[in-house]
């Protein structure tokens, strides 16, 4: 077990733990934008910036990303801090102006407006929707092109993705609403990844549910489940659950 002070206060973790996981052990919240439990930490966005002082040298780091480690001192709310996050912030909100989540943390801080030139985006680039896409789904759909201020997240040479399975995980994640997900009759629409899919009818009501290439992937991901499982959706597998629950009492 390791030992470090965070914000004066001791905290006992594992090896392999983050500062910021080790912050939460004691209830002091850290701010974040690009980080999710499940997921590898990347430390894109930067809002987690916290001062860190080991053998009297003192420095910010992004406590995602940042092991904890024995004797370590952290302070999550100094002067340097606390100016680290209010530029990004700054910066954010002048990349995003109208994304309430920015705007928001922004206002935290004291920022109305940012000194610097409006931009009009949605996507922070905070990596959510690609690691999430690689990571659990398995997929690799969506990945970063291009570098500075062209960097963006899309289908390969953007244009419609023949292994995106529009399961949504990625609209799931996304911090700031970016990613919007449309589902008109039988098609489900990802406009922001070009992509257009099929969707299935459940057996037993009519109604259109996920994508088929989604209810295929799952399928052979998952041979020992009925077949009859994935023709139905999850409204009418819930009844049939229950009914089943019931019949059984």
């Amino acid at each position: 077990m390791i030992k470090l002070t965070i914000d004066d206060k001791e905290v006992e973790v594992r090896e392999g733990t983050t500062v910021l996981e080790a912050a939460k052990k004691i209830g002091i919240e850290i701010p974040t934008l690009c980080y999710h439990e499940a997921l590898t930490p990347y430390g894109a966005c930067r809002i987690c910036t916290v001062e860190i002082i080991r053998k009297g040298r003192s420095g910010l780091s992004t406590a995602c990303t940042y092991p904890a480690q024995e004797g370590l001192e952290v302070k999550t709310s100094s002067k340097k801090v606390k100016k680290a996050r209010k530029l990004i912030l700054e910066m954010l909100l002048a990349r995003c102006p109208n994304v309430k989540k920015i705007k928001d943390l922004a206002r935290e801080v004291g920022i109305e407006k940012p000194r610097f030139k409006l931009d009009d985006q949605e996507c922070i680039l905070c990596g959510l929707c690609v690691r999430v896409c690689e990571e659990i789904v398995g997929v690799s759909a969506i990945g970063f092109v291009s570098r500075g201020t062209k960097r963006e997240v899309t289908t390969p040479y953007k244009i419609n993705s023949d292994i995106c399975l529009g399961c949504g995980a990625c609209a799931a994640l996304c911090p700031t609403g970016a990613i919007k997900i449309e589902d008109i009759e039988d098609l489900r629409k990802i406009p922001i990844w070009h992509t257009e899919l099929k969707r299935k009818k459940c057996r037993i009501c009519g109604e259109f549910f996920a994508p088929e290439v989604e209810i295929d992937f799952l399928k052979k991901k998952n041979t020992q489940i009925l077949e009859e499982f994935f023709e139905t959706c999850p409204n009418c597998r819930r009844k049939e659950i229950g009914n089943k629950i019931v019949a059984s009492c």
